[in-house]
């Protein structure tokens, strides 16, 4: 079994401070295999915002996967926006904006979706959608096979379809044919599960899409401040999100679970509210992740 510590839209630059340490202790709380970071690590992507995230990062527990979102391409600055988007982000974070991670029972390709020539969406190309399918299509069919980006391949019910990344029905069709099993984003700072049938209608695929919510930023839009954590076990997976709460901590509030069929992830049960006397409980049960 393998656990994912998904963090989303940091915001460095528009935080609130006070998230910080609790969010630290929750996150190595849950002991993950792998953290997981999905995006808009800064506000405007200023080095002093990187720097700031830069050291946040590095309290948090290794290994660490984390691709860039459209808030760390400069805004005001034109110059450096178009000739050198991701300048402080490879400074300061990562040289390689489209990381791998593997071990015998996952793999998590990184995906760079931020764009120059937009200023909140996000797009793939061809030619990282085929380095991506290389990395996967060759394991076998008892590797669980995730996908990190910012923007998103799916949208909760009421959002709007042009916040989907941008030639998201070509890397599907293309990422079906390695058998994707999870897409991970953030963006919308809203927290969301869903299943890719429902949108591309694909024979015999449904990958499970997991949306995080912001972590830190001010910016909640109408949700608390959270994080996932994602129980891999194949053929189970199962999705808990942690809230900021009244009492200064993060704590379990949701619980969705899913199983592997023929067809692709369904789910087993409905989003549940989670104990919070379970807060320390992190390894699965009767066999279920």
């Amino acid at each position: 079994m393998r656990r994912i510590a998904h963090l989303s839209d940091l915001h460095f630059g528009h935080i609130r401070r006070e998230t910080l340490g609790p969010l630290q202790e929750a996150v190595r709380a849950a002991r993950p295999h792998l953290v997981a970071v999905s995006g808009d690590l800064t506000q405007r992507a200023r080095k002093g915002q990187f720097r700031e995230a830069a050291r946040f990062l590095e309290t948090l527990p290794a290994p660490r996967l984390v691709v860039p979102g459209n808030h760390d391409v400069p805004f005001y600055n034109v110059l450096y926006r178009f000739l050198r988007p991701l300048h402080n982000y490879r400074r300061f974070i990562s040289a390689d904006t489209e990381p791998y991670y593997e071990d015998a029972e996952m793999a998590v390709a990184g995906l760079n979706t931020a764009r120059s020539l937009t200023f909140k969406s996000g797009r793939v190309n061809e030619a990282q959608i085929a380095r991506v399918s290389e990395r996967l299509c060759r394991l076998g069919d008892g590797v669980t096979k995730i996908v990190l980006t910012h923007h998103p391949f799916d949208v909760p019910e009421g959002s709007h379809h042009a916040e989907l990344v941008g030639r998201a029905d070509m890397a599907m069709k293309i990422l079906a044919q390695c058998g994707a099993d999870v897409l991970l984003a953030g963006h919308l700072h809203v927290s969301h599960t869903g299943h890719t049938a429902t949108r591309y209608k694909i024979a015999g695929h449904s990958a499970l899409v997991i949306q995080a919510g912001t972590a830190t930023s001010t910016r909640e839009r109408g949700e608390r401040n959270s994080f996932n954590v994602v129980y891999v076990e194949r053929p189970r997976i199962a999705v808990e999100r942690h809230v900021w709460d009244s009492s200064g901590a993060f704590v379990p509030a949701a619980r969705e679970e899913f199983r592997h069929t023929p067809d692709g992830w369904a789910r087993e049960s409905p989003r549940e509210p989670v104990d919070t006397a379970r807060t320390g409980e992190k390894e699965p049960t009767s066999g279920a992740p």
